[in-house]
Order: structure tokens, then C-alpha cells, then sequence
């Protein structure tokens, strides 16, 4: 019986390692990419191991150094403000939807239901920012269009908190004398870390990797998030490539690292990340589990 149990946690462990290995082998790729010259890429492709060890594409990006650093700043800026105006909001909402007593309640769930399947479209949207609001061109364009409550983080919170915060808390709450805003700052929120932490990087994810804001409502350089500024880049190296004024004006399209600079551009954008998820990950699962208890 003990060697069947051995051989069982045996079999799950090398489960469990292959599992890892096959989500860490992309990014290893990624940044083994981002290291080989440009030549030895278009040559033999993609390798775990560079076959040409190369730092053009870093190179490359850097010289427009001045730039990436005012995206980052822009876009931390941005995504801490975000995140945290959203999950206020989305809180501030979820708990009276999760309180029984709460009049009109199920006409305010099928309210924040309904945004879920229908939108305004883009170009109303466009036009509201830009010509109601005058966002464009400010910092608002890149923090107000995605600030507005997403209907699936509050069915998430409201789950969360019909699930883990019993009624009879709060009635005891209320019977010392407790308002609701108390109630909520003294006993809801400090229940509701692994939830909040979950929310938030959601939440800040999206503010992180966007870049549509800044093609919609952002014409000046000096506004545009990291994520922008790398698209440019991109976008520039294809022009460059493509381009009939290029081969008449002598430049070498061959230096240009267009296949590396992609990986490159993708190690720059996810380090950040991975460098705060391991912070969240006890809450971002444990509050995913329990979110999705109830519906």
C-alpha cells in the first residue's frame, strides 16, 4: 500500500514538472530569441540555446531609451491609478448588490448584466471621449475609457462576498452600531483580500498591456504607453523594410532586427509583470476559486 502511494506521488510529481516545464519553455524561448542575431534567426529559427549571441535587438530598442522610459513611467502611472479607482468602484458596487435588503436590487444586477452583452460601438464611444469629456491628447484618454466598471468583476466581488461574509456578521455589526461604511472598511474588505488581489491584477493586466487608448485618443508621442511606444517601434521597422525610399536612400534593411526585436519588445513588456505576480498568486487563486462558488 505504501509503495502504491509512493509510485501515485511519483507519477503526479513528474506530471506536475512536465506541466511546469512546458509553461516556463515559451518564455525561455522568447528570451533566448531576443539574445540571437538577427542573421542566425533568419537562418536556422527559433532555439533554446542562441547559436549567435547578440544584444542587436536591445541595442536597437535603447536607442530610444529617453522614449521607453517615459512610456514605463506613463503607463506605472497610469495602471496604479487605474487599478486602484476600478476596484474602488467595483467594490463601492458589488456590496450593496450583495446585501438582500438592497430596494431595486435584481433591476441593478440585470443593469450591470445587460452591459455585459450589449455596447455603445466604437465610434459613439470615440466621440463621447473626445468631444463630451475632451480627454484627448491627457492623461484621461489613457485612464478613463477603461476605468468604467466591467459587469464580470462585479458578479466576481458579488459572489465573493454573498459567499464569505455571513449575514449574521453584519446584523451583529449593525446591532453595535456600526454604519454600512464602517461595516465595510472594518469587517468586508479586510475578509476580501484574496478577491481584491485577484480584481486588481485583472485589472492592472489590462491597464499594463493596452495600447488601444493610446491609438484612439493619443496623437502626441510624448502621452503614449510603453506598449505604444513599442508598437511604433515595430510598425516603423516594417515601414522601414517594405519601404521602395529605403533601398534608393542606401540604407542596409538587413541590420534591422525585425524578427528579434519582437522578442525583445515582448521581454520588455512581460518582466514587469512576472516580477509582481509571484506577490499575487496565493490570492489571484484562492479568490478565482471562491469567486466562482455562486453565481
Amino acid at each position: 500500500m505504501v509503495s502504491r502511494n509512493k509510485t501515485g506521488q511519483a507519477v503526479l510529481n513528474i506530471i506536475f514538472i512536465l506541466l511546469t516545464a512546458a509553461a516556463v519553455a515559451p518564455f525561455l524561448l522568447l528570451v533566448s530569441s531576443s539574445l540571437t542575431s538577427e542573421a542566425s534567426l533568419v537562418r536556422e529559427g527559433y532555439c533554446f540555446v542562441p547559436h549567435e549571441f547578440d544584444l542587436g535587438a536591445y541595442t536597437y530598442l535603447f536607442k530610444s531609451g529617453a522614449k521607453i522610459l517615459r512610456g514605463y513611467g506613463i503607463t506605472i502611472l497610469v495602471t496604479v491609478m487605474g487599478t486602484t479607482l476600478s476596484v474602488l468602484l467595483t467594490t463601492l458596487f458589488a456590496y450593496p448588490l450583495s446585501r438582500k435588503e438592497l430596494p431595486f436590487r435584481y433591476g441593478f444586477s440585470f443593469f450591470v448584466f445587460f452591459t455585459m452583452l450589449f455596447n455603445g460601438g466604437l465610434v459613439p464611444t470615440y466621440m463621447m471621449w473626445t468631444q463630451v469629456f475632451h480627454i484627448k491628447n491627457t492623461i484621461f484618454a489613457l485612464l478613463l475609457p477603461s476605468l468604467l466598471m466591467n459587469a464580470f468583476y462585479i458578479i466576481m466581488m458579488r459572489s465573493f462576498f454573498t459567499s464569505n461574509i455571513p449575514d449574521a456578521l453584519v446584523e451583529a455589526a449593525r446591532i453595535d452600531g456600526a454604519g454600512e461604511y464602517r461595516i465595510l472598511y472594518r469587517i468586508v474588505l479586510p475578509l476580501s483580500k484574496p478577491m481584491m488581489a485577484t480584481i486588481s491584477l485583472m485589472v492592472g493586466l489590462g491597464y499594463w498591456n493596452d495600447w488601444m487608448n493610446s491609438l484612439y485618443y493619443v496623437s502626441d508621442e510624448k502621452m503614449f504607453s510603453i506598449q505604444a511606444i513599442l508598437n511604433t517601434i515595430i510598425t516603423n521597422i516594417q515601414f522601414l523594410m517594405s519601404s521602395s525610399s529605403t533601398a534608393s536612400s542606401g540604407m542596409d534593411v538587413s541590420t534591422l532586427p525585425s524578427v528579434g526585436i519582437r522578442m525583445a519588445i515582448a521581454v520588455i513588456g512581460v518582466v514587469p509583470v512576472l516580477c509582481i505576480y509571484p506577490f499575487f498568486q496565493k490570492y489571484f487563486v484562492k479568490g478565482i476559486v471562491v469567486g466562482g462558488v455562486k453565481g
